[in-house]
């Protein structure tokens, strides 16, 4: 029987595991924290699920009034007094619940990989020299006491993940200074929050703590906030988060955090100093890479720490494969996963089809969100597609108006004369749901025609979804709107 060892058990690791299984090879996963990894623990899982207390506050907060609904303060006076908006939130509660669904999802991932028939190890691997004459490479899982044991492994797939990158300036000490798997520890909402870096992370937590009540300053060292991100979404996002009250600090470029009493300062390189009750840093991760071994059994490592990997996961030794966050090719729980299954697929002589990353949707958990797929502006703008685009406001659409949604938009890129879908953005409450019918027509070459010939329930979002696309034939054909 084939014997397959998988060191990590974030997305790409177990999802790698449940393939192996289900095709007749012997698996074991080596992971230290609990299956899911950092994504399901103290990542994508968690941060979501306190991202998801926050929307509610925010559709609340947003459109409550526009909507007819009132809020009394049940200590107003009489019934015939309004008294002001009454809207809190139990931060020790929120976090409670998000550590729990968190531990419940890894449980959740543990019986499912159990139940396909491989093998769970609690212990941290590293691969130990070169391939063996016979092919078989051996791994070594030191567990939690210090004991090791060696595994022979035909094939090995690390899904090892990242962890936050630090600042040697500003040390998290988990309780004023924190990064992105500490925030979970705290019981009360920080009064006023400095977050530093303007990347997903930092976008997705300032505006969730902005919503839960949190006065927030982000303090970001490029021209805009979501600097890899579609421009005009990210222009909508900044002025969404400046007229609710956030202090967007452009071009500013932190270099120092320490404590000061009860407080956090943080400097600037330009000399300026805030000052905030907490400070979450959020800039960037670091590939779990150091220390396996990997240059000893021949991996190619990068000057930034991740593994080379071609489009079916295979790294520079045979029989060495890796996924996620190690690989630095997008860091998305759904690429991850997809990597793992790629891998096992390639290495068990199963069908496969190479990791086509112009097919991949992300999405940014803001308010609004931010949902993308395919080729961007971007590419188009530099000339390396060449595409029509075409975008709409949801100001125009009746079920945005309804709902008193006021930002966002549908663009959508295709191919001239053809007219075939090559990407789109989406920016919307729940993007990431809409951007689900963009991305089908990316990753089968469907057209704009398809598109805008396919009903759409009226009314609703999606309806700016085929509007954009009768647009976008307009287009092509040279008619007239």
């Amino acid at each position: 029987m084939t014997r397959i060892v998988i060191i990590g058990g974030g997305p790409g690791g177990y999802e790698a595991a449940l393939v192996g299984a289900q095709l007749g090879a012997e698996v074991t996963v080596v992971d230290c924290d609990g299956l899911g990894g950092a994504s399901v623990l103290t990542d994508c899982v968690p941060s979501k699920t306190l991202i998801a207390t926050a929307e509610v506050m925010t559709t609340f907060d947003s459109s409550y009034e526009e909507l007819g609904i009132i809020v009394a303060d049940t200590t107003a006076a009489g019934p015939s007094e309004r008294a002001a908006r009454v809207v809190g939130v139990d931060l020790g509660k929120v976090n409670r619940r998000v550590k729990r669904l968190a531990l419940a999802q890894s449980h959740d991932i543990t019986a499912s990989v159990t139940r396909a028939g491989a093998r769970v190890m609690r212990g941290r691997g590293r691969l130990d020299g070169r391939q063996a004459v016979d092919g078989s490479r051996q791994v070594i899982v030191t567990a939690a006491d210090g004991s090791e044991e060696s595994l022979t492994a035909d094939a090995v797939l690390i899904a090892t993940g990242a962890h936050p990158r630090e600042i040697p300036d500003a040390q998290p000490d988990g309780e004023r200074i924190l990064n992105w798997t500490q925030v979970y520890d705290l019981d009360e909402l920080p009064e006023e929050l400095i977050v530093v870096g303007s990347g997903v992370t930092g976008a997705e937590f300032a505006g969730a703590y902005q919503a839960l009540g949190s006065r927030v300053t982000l303090v970001s060292s490029r021209d805009r906030v979501l600097p890899g991100e579609d421009p005009d979404a990210a222009g909508v996002l900044e002025d969404v988060f400046r007229r609710r009250g956030m202090n967007v600090m452009s071009r500013s470029r932190a270099e120092a955090a320490k404590r000061v009493g009860d407080r956090v300062e943080v400097a600037l390189s330009d000399g300026r100093v805030i000052s905030g009750t907490h400070c979450l840093m959020a800039v960037g991760a670091i590939p779990n890479t150091a220390g396996m071994g990997l240059e000893e059994a021949g991996v190619l490592v990068k000057e930034s720490g991740h593994i080379k990997t071609d489009r079916v996961s295979r790294t520079s030794a045979p029989g060495v494969y890796a996924a996620g966050d190690v690989t630095g090719i997008f860091a998305l729980a759904s690429v991850a996963a997809m990597q793992g299954r790629i891998a096992m697929y390639h290495f068990l002589g199963d069908a496969v089809a190479p990791l086509n990353l112009k097919t991949v949707s992300s999405n940014v958990f803001t308010d609004p969100e931010i949902a993308t797929v395919g080729y961007s502006q971007a590419d188009v703008d530099a000339g390396r597609i060449d595409a029509r685009v075409v975008k709409l406001p949801l100001l125009r659409n009746p079920r945005a108006k309804m709902q008193g949604i006021r930002d966002g938009f549908v663009k959508i890129f295709a191919r001239p004369g053809t007219g075939i879908v090559v990407g789109g953005v989406v920016v919307s409450p729940r993007a990431s749901e809409l951007i689900h019918p963009i991305a089908l027509a990316v990753d089968n070459n469907l057209t704009v025609e398809q598109i805008a010939n396919a009903f759409t329930v009226y009314p609703s979002l999606s309806g700016s979804i085929a509007e954009v696309a009768r647009q976008l034939h307009t287009v092509k054909t040279g008619e007239e709107g």
